[in-house]
């Protein structure tokens, strides 16, 4: 998990959380249990009984970035376990508070010092939605509805910022949480199968999760890490002020695609007086500080349609797919108007 950790426990350290795929609706069908699906850090903690780790779905350890955490479930638990969940941070003011993404990602940091203020000023929350061992025994190969069931025994004391997840087994319940837990900063619904066992690294559950297009404009491209074609392209949207604002950028694209893009982009290009490409800077954060941020500007002249799940403020929360170009569409008309915006819904709602 990055350091030395020796710890025992019933299953492997680290393991590898079980996945999901994605699918278009909600599953038909009686066997399923549905369950908010959580935008954080997943997080499967173990407890020998004594100390505290937190693993990453990458298997690197996130226990020093969160001592707030450890201390707690440390202090919580009643006995040695392992726990499969998500870390969260919360803001807003109460009444109105929401998950932030921005505030979780910044609890990332190589300095001791800000480490520990970070845990003051942003703390975190741990939400357990399932359960992989207790004591000694592993529960792997144990049907979810058993585990589930355990589960709520393990946490039945629990505190904030250690959290319980809600499920149903009604899939009408599920789907309104779909639609108004986004106003919280959730990002969909997740369904495992009461009689599934736990399966590391298989992508067995479901995840239901929201999924628009909106049309945006091309203001530049990066060149791909091998050299050779475009890397990213980038996106934009004016906003009231006709301003155009950096809203986020699409990359996955095939080796061919990505050749055949410098070409069809080449008109667009800008030029300076001496007849030389205009480049740019990207902003730079520690995770992209040794990075090459540079990127070609483009005229803001060419609208492509993509496809999104949410927002983070007026960013993009992931990187879009790429869905079509709109060459019927005038780049002056595209702006944040078009987005869809969530109905506000209380975070506490949801973990009550």
């Amino acid at each position: 998990m990055g350091q030395d950790v020796r710890m025992i426990t019933p299953v492997p350290l680290p393991l590898d959380p079980m996945l999901a795929k994605s699918v278009p609706a909600l599953p038909d069908g009686e066997g399923f249990s549905f369950e908010p699906k959580w935008d954080g850090f997943r997080a499967i903690v173990y407890f020998d009984g004594t100390d505290v780790e937190i693993g990453s779905r990458g298997s690197k350890t996130l226990t020093r970035y969160f001592p707030e955490l450890v201390r707690a479930l440390a202090e919580q638990l009643p006995g040695a376990c392992v726990l499969d969940g998500e870390v969260v941070v919360r803001s807003g003011e109460r009444g109105a508070e929401r998950l932030d993404w921005e505030a979780l990602s910044q609890r990332i940091h190589p300095a001791e010092t800000r480490i520990r203020l970070l845990a003051e000023q942003t703390p975190a929350s741990f939400i357990a939605f399932d359960l992989l061992a207790v004591g000694e025994d592993s529960w792997l190969d144990r049907p979810f509805g058993e585990r589930r069931a355990e589960l709520e025994r393990v946490v039945a004391q629990a505190e904030a910022p250690v959290h319980l997840t809600r499920t149903t087994t009604d899939a009408e319940v599920a789907g309104r949480w779909f639609v108004e837990f986004e106003g919280a900063g959730l990002d969909g619904v997740v369904a495992k199968r009461l009689d599934g066992v736990y399966a590391p690294g298989k992508r067995t559950m479901l995840k239901i999760k929201h999924a628009r297009t909106a049309d945006v404009v091309v203001t530049g491209y990066r060149v791909h890490k091998s050299g050779v074609g475009v890397g990213s392209l980038l996106v934009g949207l004016y906003g009231d002020d006709g301003v155009l604002r950096n809203v986020g950028g699409i990359s996955a694209f095939t080796d061919k695609r990505r050749k055949e893009l410098v070409d069809e982009l080449e008109p667009l290009v800008e030029l300076d007086e001496n007849g030389d490409r205009v480049t740019g800077e990207g902003e730079r954060n520690r995770f992209s500080s040794s990075k090459d941020t540079s990127f070609v500007v483009l005229r803001p002249e060419r609208v492509v349609e993509v496809r999104y799940d949410q927002m983070e403020g007026d960013r993009f929360r992931h990187t879009v797919q790429f869905e079509r170009w709109r060459p019927d569409r005038d780049a002056r008309s595209c702006g944040f108007e078009q987005l869809e915006v969530p109905v506000a819904y209380d975070l506490e709602d949801v973990l009550r």
